[in-house]
């Protein structure tokens, strides 16, 4: 065993069984006061550029070491993925990484410019607003895009981009606390050809126009759960419109999952008791027990580097992972994730793989910048595959589609006695409603009815109208 100090922390260091290098941390600083910062250089005394496993301190009370699959931070190894798979996920993943505010604090906000009387614009209200700027255009099949924007795994975490001008806006709407709604309601209730206008006045004289983060090229591709706007599991937008090109992610997502089952036997064999219980066409491949794919770009003209931040919505009881590809011909320098809390860094290449208690610990990366041929030459793509925690809640494949087209029934429905202009077709209680009872009954049978809400045949008396 090596004793690594540097700056007053310890490190011990081991030998692994299969010739990496193991490093425990004997400290975990308190750095919750970096979460939407980026980091540099000076955040880490670690640079893990080779095969290792780092454990974080043992939470055993007198301390002590621990190698279980708790206390590990992170595993990484070299050298996993072939030239073939990384150019598989490249082509398949690419296009689903567009200009995007959902990132919250990862976007990195500088916190020390926000004022205690005011409210950072939320991921949600940005899209909003820039929805009504646009003249609330159609989308191609005639959903309305709110129920997206409100249903967004971030839609309530701040954009870490603007804040509210609370003086303005109690002048308008008479309020500043749940203020929006009625702000909406405004902007729903104007003439279309006046809309765009009045939504650009407002985020003109509503929202401070000091920016605090930049827009991250960000997006998700895979499978999304059910939301209460959008109450049916589906396809994300982007696999849903390029399924054969997002299919070439295939062999990669197997190759990740086969290492991720050697490394980390446990969390896998939790996550595949998940993953077992759900219907493999939510599954990438539908081999894996991955559900949903984060996919990040960097290059010249697109920006992803990442400020400290705990991600979200992956299984706590699985264990997520990060990979970067390019496309064979570009190149990048920096880009190091960093765990601030252990002080390490670790030089993510193309074809190493990263395995990340990331909902634990936080991280981010330092500046990615150009090669030394030139910022043309920029180009970096990241990818984490998890399963996403509310998918455990679906039924089959044909079930979440039958609920989707339910939904859709009702939007489209002008003699539904709910409908109302730009209604999603969702309401409160309606999965336990005859109505909703009485569309499956048609579309799946009796049986379905039977296995997914036997609360139907509770009550003996409804029956005869359900099935009579």
């Amino acid at each position: 065993m090596e004793l690594i100090e540097i700056g007053g922390r310890r490190w011990q260091k081991y030998e692994g069984d299969e010739g990496q290098a193991v490093y425990v941390a004997e400290f975990l600083e308190k750095q919750d006061d970096v979460i939407g910062i980026f980091v540099d250089d000076n955040s880490y005394d670690i640079l893990i550029d080779h095969d290792a496993d780092f454990y974080l301190p043992s939470r055993e009370i007198g301390g002590g070491i621990s190698f279980t699959e708790d206390n590990i931070a992170f595993k990484f190894r070299k050298n996993v993925f072939t030239q073939e798979e990384q150019q598989g996920a490249f082509d398949g993943l690419f296009d689903a990484a567009v200009e995007s505010n959902n990132r919250g604090m990862a976007a990195g906000a500088q916190r020390e410019g926000q004022s205690g009387k005011r409210d950072w614009v939320t991921n949600y209200q940005a899209n909003v607003l820039s929805w009504y700027e646009r003249g609330c255009p159609k989308t191609i099949d005639g959903s309305n895009p709110l129920e997206e924007y409100a249903n967004e795994p971030e839609a309530n975490e701040p954009t870490g981009k603007n804040v509210w001008l609370r003086t303005a806006v109690e002048k308008q709407f008479g309020k500043y606390t749940g203020f929006f709604p009625d702000l909406e309601k405004y902007l729903d209730d104007l003439p279309v050809e006046l809309v765009s206008a009045e939504a650009k006045k407002i985020r003109k004289n509503l929202i401070s126009d000091t920016s605090y983060a930049n827009p991250l090229w960000s997006g998700i591709a895979g499978f999304y759960g059910r939301y209460p706007r959008i109450p049916y599991g589906r396809q994300t937008a982007y696999t849903e419109h390029n399924r054969e090109q997002f299919e070439k992610c295939y062999p990669f997502a197997r190759k990740l999952e086969k290492v991720f089952k050697e490394l980390i036997p446990a969390r896998h064999s939790a996550q595949q008791k998940y993953a077992g219980a759900t219907d493999d066409r939510f599954l990438i491949g539908g081999d894996t027990t991955f559900t949903t794919i984060t996919v990040n770009t960097t290059s010249k003209d697109r920006n992803a580097r990442m400020a400290c931040h705990r991600d979200a919505g992956s299984l706590n009881d699985g264990f997520s992972n990060l990979t970067v590809v390019s496309d064979g011909k570009k190149d990048w320098k920096g880009g190091y994730l960093v765990a601030p809390e252990v002080r390490a860094a670790i030089n993510v290449r193309p074809g190493d793989l990263l395995l990340i208690d990331n909902m634990r610990v936080i991280h981010g990366n330092t500046p990615i910048e150009a090669p030394d041929s030139g910022k043309d030459d920029l180009l970096r793509m990241s990818l984490v595959f998890y399963y996403r925690e509310d998918m455990e809640n679906l039924g089959s494949w044909e079930y979440e589609h039958t609920r989707r087209a339910y939904v859709d029934s009702r939007r489209k429905n002008e003699d539904h006695p709910l409908w109302r202009p730009f209604w999603n077709g969702v309401s409160p209680g309606m999965w336990s409603e005859e109505e909703w009872y009485n569309y499956l009954t048609s579309e799946m049978g009796e049986g379905i009815v039977m296995e997914y809400h036997p609360e139907a045949f509770e009550n003996q008396s409804s029956l005869e109208s359900f099935f009579g």
